[in-house]
């Protein structure tokens, strides 16, 4: 009839068994909608006809007297699910095999090109000149339909009678008998090619093609289907998920910051273990193009967020290790006791835990500041390191001189602290300045014996000055008070004598 009668597709509700491969199968026919039914798009005679593809394993396209432009069309779908598989490896898993694909043209006319010829020709490379981009996408669809050669078949079927109109209501006794004779034949056909449904390697039963075909329609009523390729597509996109979610869980087990050379290093393993898990699993070849450029798209975004929370990670840790050293070498301005080695080895220090721990993309800006302020607290250190070694060497020799006259009297210690006092003074009166003295080799004995006893890896006089002060200062008092009783008169230490009065004498005021 003109109008359509079968609506969606139908499923003839018992099933026809059959031993295929010497296994007893059960076998569905599906009658499907014509295409451009009044009132429904070609967006529906996709859902339609994606729908048919995927859930069948064999496909009779009826087609009527030749094959059309648009006919070989509305193959993109079933040559995408074709091109995918026949170009895996035989014996891999595969998602879909694809439909046996047999061309049912029915025709009046007698002469001409038999059917299988006609299939031939119809799928010849158009010639392209001109570089038309239609073109190439119609001989881009003949080469994948060249792949099911071996998987496709062509036949033909006269029409049942002159009047079409009272076919209804005809027996086959009243057909012509060349199409009855015919029809018996393409059901012989159509039952030596059929096969059972495979999906991903795996014989369906009756409930497992039933969740399997739930599956197919929720994809298929999900939002808008632009083209036979979106059924394609809505597969792919959860494949692509999972392989983006994949990417994030490697991407998220690398330990930030990094340099920028080696978390380009872990983006690039990360994105080939996605694509090859898509290459793997996904659908179709030229549809699924775009989903592997929406998938490498996708990638390159969360890529760029992983260079953010790096970029923020380098910086925010070697802030840290720049303020901390900024804060050493403030601590190494004001020693108590002045020591070019302590200030070395703490500018040491900060410049190679700088140089290990700080990574990634902010380390060459703070590498320059970090040389700057160190190179500015070296200069200023060195600068006030002489003058404040100077100024502490001329109290340090007058405090000696009072300890050794007044407290120990032990002349040594007192004529020491004169010739290391009058030395400090008299060189600068005498060269007029300070500066001078910082060349002098007796200068310079005096800062190696300075540094030796200042600062050493096994003792920091600056850390322990006070409390070995204090132990000094116990030490001195013990022996003020307890040294003369224990150790007679003389003490520990040659005090000053006076031998005038007898060699036992007390020294009097």
């Amino acid at each position: 009839m003109r109008d359509t009668k079968t609506k969606g597709i139908w499923v003839w509700g018992n099933p026809v068994e059959m031993e295929i491969d010497g296994s007893r199968t059960s076998v569905f026919y599906l009658d499907t909608e014509g295409f451009e039914s009044i009132g429904k798009s070609n967006v529906y005679d996709d859902r339609i006809f994606a729908l048919a593809t995927v859930m069948s394993s064999v496909l009779i396209y009826n087609l009527p007297e030749t094959i059309r432009e648009a006919d070989i069309s509305r193959l993109s779908f079933a040559v995408e699910l074709a091109e995918e598989f026949y170009g895996r490896v035989k014996g891999q898993d595969v998602a879909f095999e694809p439909a046996k694909l047999v061309w049912l043209i029915q025709r009046d006319f007698l002469q001409g090109k038999s059917v299988q010829e006609m299939v031939h020709d119809a799928l010849q490379r158009v010639p392209n000149d001109k570089g038309d981009k239609n073109i190439d996408m119609v001989n881009q669809i003949r080469n994948s339909l060249a792949i099911m050669g071996d998987n496709s078949t062509a036949f033909s079927l006269p029409q049942p009678h002159l009047l079409r109109t009272k076919l209804c209501d005809m027996k086959d006794e009243e057909l012509d008998p060349i199409y009855v004779k015919r029809r018996e034949q393409l059901k012989k056909l159509v039952a030596s090619v059929t096969r059972p449904k495979i999906v991903q390697g795996k014989f369906l039963n009756g409930n497992e093609f039933v969740a399997f075909m739930e599956q197919i329609l929720e994809a298929l009523n999900k939002g808008e289907i632009p083209s036979t390729g979106s059924l394609v597509e809505v597969f792919n996109k959860g494949i692509l998920e999972r392989c983006l979610k994949l990417y994030n869980e490697r991407m998220a087990k690398v330990r930030l910051p990094l340099p920028e050379q080696s978390l380009q290093d872990a983006h690039e393993r990360s994105k080939k273990e996605a694509m090859d898990v898509f290459d793997v699993q996904h659908f179709g070849r030229q549809h699924a193009k775009k989903s592997v450029m929406q998938l490498d798209e996708e990638i390159q975004e969360a890529y760029k967020n992983v260079i953010m929370a790096n970029e923020y990670q380098s910086s925010k840790i070697c802030e840290s290790l720049y303020t901390r050293c900024e804060d050493k070498m403030d601590q190494l301005q004001v020693l108590r006791l002045p020591s070019m080695a302590k200030f070395n080895a703490g500018f040491l220090q900060c410049n190679q835990s700088f140089a290990h721990e700080c990574v990634g993309p902010s380390k060459a800006n703070y590498e320059q500041r970090m040389m700057k302020m160190l190179g500015k607290s070296r200069s200023l250190f060195i600068k006030e390191y002489n003058h404040r070694l100077f100024n502490w060497l001329v109290a340090f020799s007058l405090v000696m001189v009072v300890v050794g006259r007044f407290i120990l009297k032990f002349i040594m210690i007192e004529m020491g602290a004169w010739v290391l006092f009058i030395f400090l003074e008299t060189y600068t009166r005498m060269f007029w300045s300070a500066e001078s003295l910082y060349y002098n080799p007796v200068w310079h004995f005096i800062v190696s014996t300075w540094e030796t006893l200042v600062y050493s890896p096994v003792l920091d006089l600056d850390r322990w000055a006070v409390p070995l002060g204090c132990m000094i200062a116990v030490f001195v008092l013990y022996w003020r008070c307890c040294g003369k009783r224990k150790y007679g008169s003389r003490g520990l230490l040659p005090l000053y004598n006076n031998h005038k009065g007898g060699t036992n004498r007390p020294r009097t005021d």
